[in-house]
């Protein structure tokens, strides 16, 4: 019997988008199997490990993912087959040298995170224990706080909004399970908000809703009364995160930034710090991601600098989960927290390795999906065995979310008593 790997097996799935990733099978010796699938981002930072596509515009307009799979298949499994489920950062290793690239262009970073998510998941099977458990270990027991994305804007959806997501963060409940009522009731009384105002209420990749308004500064103020005709208490019950994702309506990568689906002109640097410092001082905004772009290393510090004593300023294309570029972080002041995206960097170990660095430097950690999902609850365990305290998986809608929120929910009927639910 044992625990090594038996056998490892690639195939092309759909996410949400209905665009070809991966899925990966693993069976070890002593009988467990496990499955994991690859997630697919949109709004991607130009650093980030590669999802290797085709490029046959026969198939799936060139997005399909044979090569990746026949990677999995034919290049992967040959080379870690035999070794012991137990040792993931080596397994991972194996797979990071084997590709021999810095972003993983060969293998494909959707081929190695496809096998490195479904190894992790079979020791788990394999020792009788929750992947949260697994992962975190003994102590791992404080379930996060469910940043929701209840409008998008910018790449995830096509409306007249220039920001990518507005989050109602329910940071004033006692348990997950009452912020998840608080955030989705919230949700609900939205879409009747804007139903009432002629506005849309269909929804954005990540199930936010995509109303045409009228500005950026117009989405915030209708989620604050949402929150309010919710029976909640803006900033006290519920408070507010956003994500410009910036980069998207940079004109090269850093200042200055075209605000054009808004109608809000081109703005500098300094505009869009001078805008944020407004709406901090006007509004219950706890967390802003990406307000800056990818290349704006100056920008993004200088943010930081007159913001980040009032509020969590996350770094997500700026970092993209590489060490390498949180550590140049962390040296220049650039923010005070960075997103955690397993596909962003390709492997577990590796997106371990990035939550350390983090929590080493005293930073916080902001654990996230992608807009290209699917219905694989890893991320649910991840974000529990790393104790980040909050994460952002999508909204109220589309099943591929949900599916994250109810996992959560069985891992803190689980813990039972000893959970833990708080902000910081």
């Amino acid at each position: 019997m044992g625990t090594k790997l038996a056998n490892i097996r690639g195939m092309e799935i759909l996410d949400s988008r209905g665009n070809p990733t991966v899925r990966v099978f693993i069976e070890l010796t002593d009988g467990t199997t496990a499955v994991a699938s690859v997630p697919s981002g949109a709004s991607t930072g130009e650093n980030e490990a590669l999802e290797l596509r085709d490029g046959d515009a026969r198939r799936y307009a060139g997005k399909g993912v044979l090569k990746a799979v026949a990677n999995v298949n034919e290049k992967i499994a040959p080379e870690v087959t035999g070794m012991d489920v137990f040792q993931q950062a080596l397994i991972d290793r194996k797979m990071i040298l084997l590709d021999g690239t810095e972003n993983k262009s060969n293998l494909g970073a959707n081929a190695i995170l496809g096998v490195s998510m479904a190894v992790a998941r079979a020791a788990a099977a394999s020792a009788g224990l929750p992947l949260y458990e697994y992962l975190g270990g003994s102590g791992a027991r404080r379930v996060p706080v469910p940043c929701m994305n209840i409008l998008n804007g910018g790449e995830h959806a096509d409306n007249s909004v220039d920001f990518q997501e507005f989050m109602a963060v329910p940071l004033g409940a006692p348990t997950f399970c009452e912020g998840l009522r608080y955030v989705a009731e919230t949700f609900h009384v939205l879409k009747g908000i804007l139903k009432g105002r002629g506005l849309a209420t269909s929804v954005g990749d990540e199930g936010g809703f995509a109303p045409n308004v009228e500005s950026n500064e117009e989405a915030i103020e209708i989620i604050i009364q949402a929150i309010e005709k919710a029976g909640y208490k803006p900033g006290i019950d519920i408070a507010i995160a956003l994500d410009s994702a910036a980069t998207s309506f940079s004109t090269d990568g850093k200042s200055p930034y075209n605000l054009k689906w808004s109608g809000a002109g081109t703005m500098k640097s300094d505009d869009l710090i001078a805008l944020a410092e407004q709406w901090v001082s006007k509004y219950p905004i706890v967390l802003w991601e990406d307000p800056l772009a990818e290349e704006d290393w100056e920008g993004f510090k200088d943010f930081t600098h007159r913001l980040g004593d009032k509020i969590e300023v996350v770094g997500d294309d700026v970092f993209v989960t590489n060490t390498k570029y949180i550590a140049r972080g962390i040296e220049e002041g650039t923010a005070n927290s960075s997103l955690i995206k397993l596909n962003q960097i390709g492997t577990v170990s590796e997106t371990i390795e990035a939550v350390r660095m983090c929590r080493d430097a005293g930073w916080r950690y902001f654990i996230s999906h992608r807009s290209g999902e699917t219905e694989d609850t890893f991320l649910a365990d991840f974000a529990v065995a790393m104790d980040g305290g909050h994460l952002k998986t999508g909204s109220a809608s589309r099943s591929e979310r949900i599916a994250k929120y109810n996992r959560l929910l069985e891992i803190e009927q689980e813990l039972g008593e000893s959970a833990l639910y708080y902000w910081k």
